[in-house]
């Protein structure tokens, strides 16, 4: 049986290991990191991430981390290179070669076509005299003392540095970049950040014939004919010349009752709420989310921003189904 003092003490070694290599990484911070954002702030292409094995699938992380960051970039498998998929690689671009040892054949066999393509590389290697790295037009070194494997052969403390320093690189770009929060909502629409920036409350009200509202001469049964018709627990109520002027809710509804009031006879605009809180259709739905959660409502009245004209109703469950929260 397992010993849990035995276990605890291989994974907290484990993480030490690939700590202090992290660590280490920061006095490789030097020219050679200067000179890689340079060549990729100055490529007028894609930035193209190359790696065999878990390089590779470290590559392929750096490549997706550039691309979501403002650096154009994708991942290109070296064997699959070697097979026609070379051909994505076009002058302008710049390579980002990942070997842990530099010595990588199927990165090493790619490079006299790099040449060919007078295209800029970048090396990210564990080994600074390699083939690789010396070829290369700059070098990051990610060399790490031991792996944190025990029999020091599962790449683990090299993966872990060449990942950070991927990272370093890309927030290093998007810094020099002025990338912005805005620009991170565009490419990712779908995540929840790119829909508190992007999302607007035109994209989830209610509209036209879907708007409970009723005159301010209609009675209580009225609006709540209209209410029950619509299903939102509410109703808008209108001047005469359709102008809002307030909103009747259930708990008015209850109120009235309580008060013994004649549903049928009292004028609905005798217990309407009044001021409304709305909000215009052009403002992001995070802030109409903020709204209706610090005056504890459920339902939010979208106005014209220029004559304050009703537009529509944003309920709350529109924004929780789109996914907003």
């Amino acid at each position: 049986m397992i010993e849990f003092e035995k276990l605890q003490a291989l994974a907290q070694a484990v993480i030490k290991t690939e700590a202090d290599a992290v660590l280490n990484l920061n006095e490789r911070i030097d020219e050679n990191f200067f000179e890689a954002c340079k060549i990729i702030m100055q490529c007028e292409g894609r930035v193209v991430v190359i790696g065999m094995g878990k390089s590779g699938h470290i590559g392929n992380k750096i490549a997706a981390t550039l691309a979501s960051t403002g650096t154009p970039a994708f991942f290109v498998h070296p064997g699959e290179a070697s097979h026609g998929d070379l051909g994505m690689i076009t002058s302008g671009d710049v390579v980002i070669a990942i070997s842990n040892s530099g010595k990588t054949q199927e990165v090493i066999t790619l490079l006299p076509v790099i040449k060919l393509l007078d295209v800029k590389m970048i090396s990210i290697t564990g080994n600074k005299e390699s083939d690789l790295a010396v070829y290369s037009d700059t070098h990051l070194d990610v060399s790490v003392p031991k792996e944190a494997c025990p029999m020091n052969l599962t790449p683990t403390s090299s993966t872990t540095a060449t990942l950070v320093m991927g990272d370093a690189l890309a927030v290093s770009l998007l810094q020099l970049k002025n990338f912005t929060e805005n620009d991170f909502a565009r490419s990712h629409p779908g995540g929840s950040l790119g829909k508190r920036l992007l999302l607007r409350v035109r994209d989830l009200m209610h509209t036209d014939k879907e708007v409970p509202i009723v005159s301010q001469n209609a009675t209580i049964k009225d609006a709540l004919l209209e209410m029950s018709d619509k299903g939102f627990g509410a109703t808008c109520v209108l001047d005469d010349s359709k102008k809002l002027i307030g909103i009747f809710t259930d708990g008015d509804l209850r109120r009235s009752l309580d008060k013994n009031m004649d549903i049928q006879t009292t004028k609905v605009s005798q217990v309407i709420k009044q001021p409304v809180v709305t909000i215009t259709d052009d403002a992001l739905a995070a802030e109409a989310l903020r709204l209706m959660e610090d005056n504890k409502i459920t339902l939010l009245i979208i106005v014209d921003s220029k004559n304050q004209s009703l537009l529509g109703i944003l309920h709350m469950h529109d924004v929780l189904r789109s996914g907003l929260i």
